[in-house]
C-alpha cells in the first residue's frame, strides 16, 4: 500500500472550516487506498500570538520555556484535525514531534532534525489509522523539548516522509503552486507543472515563501519528491524533483525579489590583503548575514569592499563596523538603502551562455541602474533601486518568455 505525507501549513488551518476542508482532503487520500501520515503548522497566527503573550510576560523569556510555549500551537492543531478526521469515518491519532520519533541537536529555537525514529508510526499507519504529527518540534538526546525555528513544519514533512520511505510529501498550502514569480506582484506569472530541486532552492533561498530552504534541501539530498498543492481549491499543483522537462525550452524559469536591501561600502586608504576576512569574520559572529561582496582593488581607486544586507541587519552591521573600526583598519565607511535584489532562476542557464548578457540588457533598455551583480550556475541576481523593481521584474518576465500567454 502507498505511504504519502500530507503537510498542512498554517493558513490551510487557521479556522474549523479549512481544517474540516484538510480532514476532507486527507480522507480522500484514504479513500484511495493510501497510508496517510500528516503534518500540522499552528492554527493562523498562533505562533505571533503566543509569543507576542511571552513578551507581556517576560520579554526576556528563555529559550527553553518560549520552545515549551511554541509547542502547544501546532499540538491545538494536530489534536483538532484528528477529532475532524474521525468525524468523517476513518480513525485517527495525533502525536507530537517527539512521540513520533523526531530527535533534534540539543538548541532550543533553531534545532536541526537528527533521526525520525518512526516505528510508532509506521505501526499505526498498518493498522489502517491516519497520523497526525505536529511538525516544527522535537527533542534532543535527553528528552528536552525543541522547535525548529521559521518554516521548521516544512523540514518535520520532509523527515518524516524519508523516515516513512513515502512515494511523495505534499505540502499544502494557500496558493496554486509554484510560479515563475509571485503573481501578486506580476498578473502574467503561470504556475509551474515542475521545477527541479535546485532551482527551489535558489527561489527559496531568494525569499519566496512557498517552501523553507531547508525542507527542499533535506528533499534533495534523500530525492524525496515534493508537491506544493492547494489546500482550498482542486488543483495538482507543482512538482518538485530531481529531473525535469524543460516547458517550452524555457531557460529562465522564474523570477525572485526581495526588498529592502541596503549595501555597504568600507573604504580604506591603502590595500589591505586581510581586510574581507576580518570583516566578514566580525559580521558572521554577530549573525548579520551577508549576501552579494563586490571588492575594488585598483590604482587610481580607493580600495574598498562593498556587500549587500537585509535592512533589518543593518543597524548591528554598522554598529559591529564601528566598534571594530581600528581592529578592521578602513577609513571609512559609507552606505545606500532603498535597494531590491531581482534574481532570474533556471537550471538551463547552465548550457546557455549568453543569458547573463541578455538580463542586462533588457535592463538597460528599462533605463534600470545596476548596483551589484552575483552569479551562480542557475542564478543572476541584481541589486537595483527598489522604485524600479517592480518595471524590473516585469520586463525580464515577459522578455524572457514567462508570461501566461506563453504557457502551453
Amino acid at each position: 500500500m502507498e505511504r504519502i505525507v500530507m503537510k498542512f501549513g498554517g493558513t490551510s488551518v487557521a479556522n474549523p472550516e479549512r481544517i474540516a476542508r484538510a480532514a476532507q482532503l486527507v480522507v480522500e487520500e484514504v479513500n484511495r487506498g493510501k497510508q496517510v501520515a500528516v503534518i500540522v503548522s499552528a492554527m493562523g497566527k498562533t505562533t505571533d500570538e503566543l509569543l507576542s503573550l511571552a513578551q507581556e510576560v517576560n520579554p526576556t523569556a528563555g529559550r527553553r520555556e518560549l520552545d515549551m510555549l511554541l509547542a502547544t500551537g501546532e499540538q491545538v492543531t494536530a489534536s483538532l484535525l484528528a477529532m475532524a478526521i474521525t468525524a468523517k469515518g476513518v480513525e485517527a491519532r495525533s502525536y507530537t514531534g517527539w512521540q513520533a520519533g523526531v530527535t533534534t541537536e540539543s538548541v532550543h529555537g533553531n534545532a536541526r532534525i537528527e533521526q525520525v525514529q518512526a516505528d510508532r508510526i509506521v505501526s499505526a499507519l498498518e493498522t489502517g489509522a491516519v497520523t497526525v504529527i505536529t511538525g516544527f518540534q522535537g527533542a534532543d538526546a535527553s528528552g528536552e523539548l525543541t522547535t525548529l525555528g521559521r518554516g521548521g513544519s516544512d523540514t518535520s514533512a520532509v523527515a518524516i516522509a524519508i523516515a516513512l520511505d513515502a512515494a511523495v510529501c505534499d505540502i499544502y498550502t494557500d496558493v496554486e503552486g509554484v510560479f515563475t514569480t509571485d503573481p501578486r506582484l506580476i498578473e502574467k506569472a503561470r504556475k509551474l507543472e515542475e521545477i527541479s530541486y535546485d532551482e527551489m532552492l535558489e527561489i527559496a533561498n531568494l525569499g519566496a515563501g512557498v517552501l523553507h530552504p531547508r525542507a527542499v534541501e533535506f528533499a534533495k539530498n534523500h530525492l524525496m519528491p515534493l508537491r506544493v498543492r492547494p489546500a482550498h481549491m482542486d488543483g495538482q499543483g507543482t512538482v518538485i524533483k530531481e529531473e525535469i522537462d524543460l516547458e517550452n525550452n524555457l531557460v529562465v524559469r522564474g523570477i525572485a525579489f526581495e526588498r529592502d536591501v541596503v549595501r555597504i561600502t568600507v573604504m580604506y586608504d591603502v590595500p589591505y590583503n586581510g581586510s574581507l576576512a576580518n570583516i566578514f569574520t566580525a559580521l558572521a559572529k554577530h549573525h548579520v548575514n551577508v549576501d552579494i561582496i563586490v571588492q575594488t582593488i585598483r590604482e587610481d581607486v580607493q580600495p574598498s569592499v562593498s556587500f549587500s544586507i537585509k535592512k533589518e541587519d543593518f543597524a548591528e552591521a554598522i554598529n559591529v563596523l564601528e566598534s571594530n573600526k581600528e581592529e578592521l583598519g578602513y577609513s571609512r565607511a559609507d552606505f545606500e538603502v532603498g535597494l531590491a535584489k531581482v534574481s532570474i532562476v533556471g537550471s538551463g542557464m547552465v548550457s546557455n551562455p549568453g543569458v547573463a548578457a541578455n538580463m542586462f540588457d533588457i535592463l538597460r533598455q528599462a533605463v534600470i541602474p545596476v548596483k551589484m551583480v552575483s552569479t551562480s550556475e542557475i542564478k543572476v541576481s541584481v541589486v537595483i533601486p527598489e522604485p524600479e523593481m517592480e518595471k524590473a521584474v516585469t520586463a525580464l518576465h515577459e522578455q524572457f518568455g514567462l508570461d501566461v500567454t506563453g504557457a502551453k
